[in-house]
């Protein structure tokens, strides 16, 4: 870890399938090539592991939410680059992170719901159209667009380069990344 680095959380949010989990894994490569701490924090990984008894009503999204956010904001307290790709679909509870983390960029994954469910390798949409899953965000379930992120990546018009790019930069702007290793070439 660097000397100097300062812990901020970086908060992807989007439909499924939009590109959240992509763009963390290349902004992550590209801060750890430079000696940055980054932590990862994925939706289905925390699920799986720390929320695995929520199910998927609006009050367990929240708790999920919230589950996810207070390990983001301990990391962040101790210096550490959060990213965090999760759906987070309820503006009130983004803005209460936000608050509980201090330090905290979000970045709006923009993708059109039919784009993301044409990308859908998991048959996720496939299955909440037929019924088979309820509660499913953009589907039976609102997604409450971001009014005011930092970032918004459309990836439905840009490369993940590009969206991770954005992302790198505006660490840089804020003075999280030093400006010289922020200009990654991919």
């Amino acid at each position: 870890m660097r000397q100097q680095q300062r812990g901020v959380t970086i908060w992807l949010t989007g439909f499924s399938g939009a590109g959240k989990t992509t763009i963390c894994q290349f902004v992550e490569e590209k801060l750890q090539a430079q000696g940055y701490k980054v932590e990862v924090l994925d939706g289905d990984v925390m699920r799986q592991n720390l929320c695995n008894q929520l199910g998927f009503s609006k009050e367990d999204r929240e708790e999920n939410i919230r589950r996810i956010g207070f390990v983001a904001h301990l990391l962040t307290k101790n210096d550490v680059i959060v990213l965090v790709s999760v759906i987070s679909p309820y503006r009130h509870i983004r803005q209460q992170m936000r608050q509980l983390i201090g330090n905290f960029i979000e970045v709006y994954v923009n993708a059109p719901l039919e784009v993301c469910e044409r990308r859908d390798v998991k048959g996720l949409y496939k299955k909440a159209r037929t019924g088979e899953i309820k509660c499913f965000t953009g589907i039976d379930d609102p997604y409450e667009v971001p009014l005011h992120p930092e970032v918004e990546c459309t990836t439905e018009r840009e490369s993940i380069v590009q969206s991770a790019n954005k992302v790198l930069n505006k660490l840089e702007e804020l003075g999280y990344i030093d400006r010289v290793n922020a200009h990654f070439l991919f």
